[in-house]
């Protein structure tokens, strides 16, 4: 962490501010690619849903990865950032049927989650070549909120709904030529992986025309250290055995997609405050923000950890502090944690806060969205501005 960087930034632009270092991401892309370098024929597709900042999309894009998007908004700023409509993944979830129809006829590649989906799909477009999201019936990730393969799960198409998928693609009726799956995200456990991955080639096998397994996200990253993280070199090498395994039973070779979002960018993104005020309680010294969770709602919603550092003073002796906001409710960012001494004015930084950051932010309390900034070539740059209240109103109609 570049603290002189950022400590920059927050004096030239003010706070709250998002700012996030390019070479960050890069080097995560790099990790990657080094880690998959033994498969045959891979692509990695960022989840934009992440983040999805055109600036950050057109550097990412730059790199050579393609899209992974949830929504047809999604779809356009990725056409609209130059990425191939090829290389875009549109992955909805119960969704109209018009906004597929719309994704179908842009060009970009459609993945469908449910069955209904896929036969209405099919009843209009039958020789159209689709993917499926498979639901593998595993329970993997950090948070309730962020396990999505389980077999509750709202998302993918359950196990017993796959032998009428195979029926109806030996009698033509639709044209499968991808399979895929996402369990869940930060999957610390790599044989909650593994179970998932088995289970998908093993599908595939009985799919005749199919060109390519999306083996999703859920890369498991260290928030602080010592942390757990998802092994990447065991990860690959049990993604190389079972696509070997379905090289021989088959004789045919596949595309192999990923989707990872948060081991892009988190790390690379830094959410920076300025401390109002020290309030002291009975049990507590609280470090009162300028924000709150309309900017930073992941503390809050899925309690998760992200290390403090004050930036003015961060070789202070340490204190324990709780770290809250400014919103009308109960809004902590950190609990009764350990940072060097805080006084008002000082400035915090919430470390890994790249992803479902900005992208999961709000106007509650009628607040204004924050700035956005990057560090590039040693550069700090806007890349999007703070609202202002005529941006809160812009929408609104007065009808008195």
């Amino acid at each position: 962490m570049n603290i002189k960087k950022l400590k920059e930034a927050a004096s030239n632009f003010g706070t709250p501010v998002y700012v996030y270092d390019l070479s960050i991401i890069e080097n995560q892309y790099k990790k990657l690619q080094n880690a998959f370098k033994n498969l045959d024929n891979y692509k990695i597709h960022f989840a934009s849903k992440s983040l999805s900042n055109i600036s950050i999309l057109k550097f990412i894009r730059n790199l050579g990865m393609g899209l992974d998007a949830v929504s047809i908004e999604e779809i356009k700023i990725g056409i609209k950032c130059g990425f191939n409509k090829d290389e875009i993944l549109y992955t909805p979830n119960g969704v109209e049927f018009s906004e597929i129809i719309e994704a179908k006829s842009l060009g970009v590649k459609i993945n469908l989650d449910s069955f209904e989906s896929i036969k209405d799909f099919s009843e209009q477009y039958p020789n159209h070549p689709i993917s499926i999201r498979i639901n593998p019936g595993v329970y993997a990730g950090g948070n309730e909120n962020i396990s999505v393969g389980h077999s509750d799960s709202k998302f993918g198409i359950p196990e017993e709904f796959i032998k009428d998928l195979i029926k109806m693609d030996e009698k033509g009726k639709i044209k499968v030529t991808g399979l895929h799956i996402h369990t869940g995200s930060d999957i610390i456990k790599n044989n909650q992986f593994d179970e998932g991955i088995k289970k998908i080639f093993s599908i595939a096998t009985k799919f005749q025309r199919i060109e390519s397994i999306d083996l999703g996200g859920g890369i498991k990253i260290p928030y602080f250290s010592g942390d757990t993280e998802t092994n990447l070199k065991d990860y690959a090498k049990v993604i190389d055995l079972e696509y070997k395994k379905f090289k021989n039973i088959t004789g045919r070779e596949l595309k192999l997609i990923f989707e990872p979002g948060k081991y892009l960018v988190s790390e690379s993104g830094h959410f920076i405050t300025k401390v109002n005020y020290i309030k002291k309680s009975k049990n507590n010294y609280f470090a009162q923000v300028n924000s709150g969770f309309n900017h930073f709602i992941r503390p809050t919603l899925y309690k998760s950890y992200h290390e403090v550092i004050n930036l003015s003073n961060p070789n202070d002796p340490k204190v324990e502090y709780t770290v809250v906001g400014y919103i009308c409710e109960k809004d902590t960012f950190a609990e009764k944690r350990m940072i060097s001494k805080i006084s008002k004015d000082d400035i915090l930084c919430f470390k890994n806060a790249g992803a479902y950051g900005y992208n999961m932010s709000s106007n509650y309390n009628s607040r204004l969205r924050p700035a956005e900034l990057c560090i590039h070539d040693d550069k700090i740059k806007k890349i999007r501005e703070e609202e202002n209240l005529e941006d809160l109103l812009n929408n609104q109609i007065d009808i008195f």
